[in-house]
């Protein structure tokens, strides 16, 4: 496969079509993968019920240019996702997609948009699966003829970096997600999402990298104008170069590790366009990814001296109780009209914190972990 990767400068949402058209035509161009009458799902970054500004969504306008570029190739684009919860019985992909812009897009373009909480899964093998070896997969995107990521360029609380790859983890149905997360290891964790990703096959990854999340991504951080488009045919070599370009050692990643030692990918892409180090950032390290830099053996040997443990932050809780929705082993509980997370049940997996809509859910880092912390600083 041509593993190439496409970096092209846009400093603003302005003109974000012409750089998505430059990075394709850099790597080869939409004509390469879909041929006229193809049914293209475009599967955006729909993490939560967040406007555009806030950089926790694919913008609006990277959907709009691809809705626009699929089109004029001969494509049929359709758009899809599987959001977060956010509130006990709420499906709120529909309200994501309304709050994110996308929903309009797909309107002004006249492109069905799916939602994939609603629309239905299909069961299917994982060949070669490491932890799932059946997996209940979007029912619209088995049916695409040509299946395109377009990631949010983000630091992430558990994997460091989220990107092309983990995009797909919108793909599985809630209950799956959940059981991911109690894997509890990073490690194991990174072979969920690429038995997620080994099942999808997508055939393209257009990045928006125009404004990042920095920090305790990728739903509490700060956005960050990172100003790149970054396009290729392989969703993992990008993640290579993406995790790169923020100041993330590629190898960190759970996601990037697994995937390579399965064989897709390649440690060392091509990078077409702009070089790498004219675009590199130095993105805020998420808090909770921090004990990822710790050696495995140290981990197992002070598990409980290096601990990131969320807490509750009563002041700020509206009691919507989405935490309590989204922990996977049930650690948070309730007293006197007061949620609490109990420490010997969290595994920190941080869905919490990641999915509060009032940021409630805040860190504490023991004291070992601080003195970490702050010689990597």
């Amino acid at each position: 496969m041509n593993t190439k990767v496409s970096i092209v400068r846009c400093h603003d949402y302005s003109n974000v079509k012409d750089a998505v058209k430059e990075a394709l035509n850099l790597i080869g161009g939409l004509e390469k993968i879909i041929t006229s009458g193809n049914r293209v799902l475009l599967k955006p970054n729909v993490l939560a019920i967040r406007p555009p500004e806030d950089a926790v969504t694919t913008h609006p306008a990277v959907v709009a240019a691809m809705c626009e570029l699929v089109s004029e190739v001969g494509g049929i684009p359709v758009i899809g996702d599987g959001s977060g919860i956010v509130k006990p019985g709420s499906t709120s992909t529909s309200q994501a997609l309304k709050e994110s812009g996308i929903e309009r897009v797909a309107s002004d373009y006249g492109v069905e948009l799916i939602n994939f909480e609603t629309s239905g899964y299909v069961e299917v093998n994982v060949p070669g699966a490491k932890e799932f070896s059946r997996l209940y997969i979007s029912k619209a995107i088995l049916e695409a003829d040509v299946i395109i990521s377009l990631p949010k360029l983000k630091t992430h609380e558990l994997t460091l970096y989220t990107g092309a790859v983990k995009n797909f983890f919108g793909a599985v149905p809630q209950k799956t997600r959940k059981q991911a997360h109690f894997l509890e290891d990073r490690r194991r964790f990174g072979q969920a999402i690429i038995d997620i990703y080994s099942v999808v096959k997508p055939q393209l990854a257009v990045m928006d990298g125009v404004v990042g999340m920095e920090g305790n991504g990728p739903s509490n951080g700060t956005p960050i104008k990172t100003g790149v488009i970054m396009a290729s045919y392989d969703c993992v070599a990008l993640d290579i170069v993406a995790s790169e370009l923020i100041g993330i050692d590629p190898l960190k990643v759970p996601t990037n590790r697994a995937a390579l030692a399965r064989g897709f990918g390649t440690e060392h892409p091509e990078i077409v366009g702009t070089p790498l180090e004219k675009v590199k950032v130095g993105f805020k390290r998420p808090e909770g990814g921090i004990t990822a830099y710790i050696p495995s053996f140290l981990m197992k040997m002070l598990r409980k001296q290096l601990a990131v443990k969320p807490i509750i932050n009563t002041s700020n809780c509206a009691l919507c109780r989405a935490c309590v929705s989204n922990c996977s082993v049930h650690a948070i509980e309730e007293t006197d009209s007061v949620l609490k997370i109990n420490d010997e049940k969290c595994i920190q997996c941080y869905c919490c914190r990641e999915l509060c809509p009032n940021d409630a859910v805040e860190i504490k880092k023991s004291p070992l972990l601080k003195l970490v912390a702050r010689s990597r600083s």
